[in-house]
């Protein structure tokens, strides 16, 4: 079977290839399980002292598998996305340092991880947007770390609208650390990850317990509830609408007409 997120390491990096070009690095059952087993093993690997988030092809994730998501609500069956609490929750508390590299768009789950990485380099290029208003559903899991990213303002602008922004943007709002030019990403990437392994283990899994203490729930226990409350979104009407309308390349019912 051909793997799904690849890995590689070396200097004390640990890269994490997310490689469905095939359907836009969708976040399908498949991936997210493969992502899942290859957080852990970084987590727990000595000699790993920083993880980069990658990918193949021109982008980085559209979010949630719709054509998996669709069979799933018909059948009554559960959604891709109640899974992906699982994934945001393993790189938020992944003790070693994450670098997501984003070389191209983002969509949904896609900005879930973006925002869930300590660290993130984008094109400056790179096109983002919260369209599932547009769907018929709410960007409830991801919000569990975007919204511990984004200037409130920023936040209400871009959750409402689903318009879409571009890397600088992205970088002014707090979703991104660095927006640079395209082929100057990787150098970027290259930057960071020589800062974090000059850093003492110990005292980088430290460091990230001190950026996460906040006084209201865990993100773990908010995506516990925020799974929910996703699922019961794309199982709704609208929600199941939005989807159907997005594959079949028309605007769902309640877009005005004339």
């Amino acid at each position: 079977m051909t793997s799904l997120v690849r890995v590689s390491a070396g200097g004390g990096v640990a890269t994490l290839t997310l490689d469905s070009p095939h359907n836009r690095n969708a976040l399908s059952t498949a991936l997210m399980a493969e992502l899942l087993a290859a957080l852990s093993a970084a987590g727990g690997d000595g000699a790993v002292r920083a993880v980069v988030l990658s990918h193949t092809g021109p982008v980085f994730c559209s979010g949630a598998d719709l054509k998996e998501t669709a069979a799933a609500t018909a059948g009554g069956g559960a959604v891709p996305a109640s899974r992906l609490g699982e994934v945001l929750a393993a790189v938020w508390e992944c003790p070693k340092p994450v670098v997501a590299r984003v070389g191209g768009p983002a969509r949904a789950g896609g900005l879930g991880l973006i925002a869930a990485a300590d660290l993130a380099v984008c094109a400056a290029d790179a096109t983002f947007s919260f369209s599932e208003v547009r769907l018929g559903v709410i960007p409830a899991v991801i919000s569990a770390t975007v919204l511990r990213r984004l200037a409130p303002r920023a936040a209400a602008e871009l959750y409402l609208t689903g318009d879409v922004f571009d890397g600088r943007r992205a970088a002014e709002v707090g979703l991104v650390t660095a927006a640079v030019p395209t082929d100057a990403v990787d150098a970027a990437v290259d930057r960071y990850t020589a800062a974090l392994v000059r850093g003492a283990p110990g005292a980088l899994a430290g460091a990230k317990e001190l950026l996460h203490r906040l006084p209201q729930m865990t993100v773990r226990t908010d995506l516990v509830e925020l799974s929910e409350l996703s699922a019961r979104y794309f199982g709704s009407e609208e929600g199941m609408e939005g989807v159907r309308a997005f594959r079949e390349k028309r605007d769902p019912y309640w877009v005005p007409r004339g």
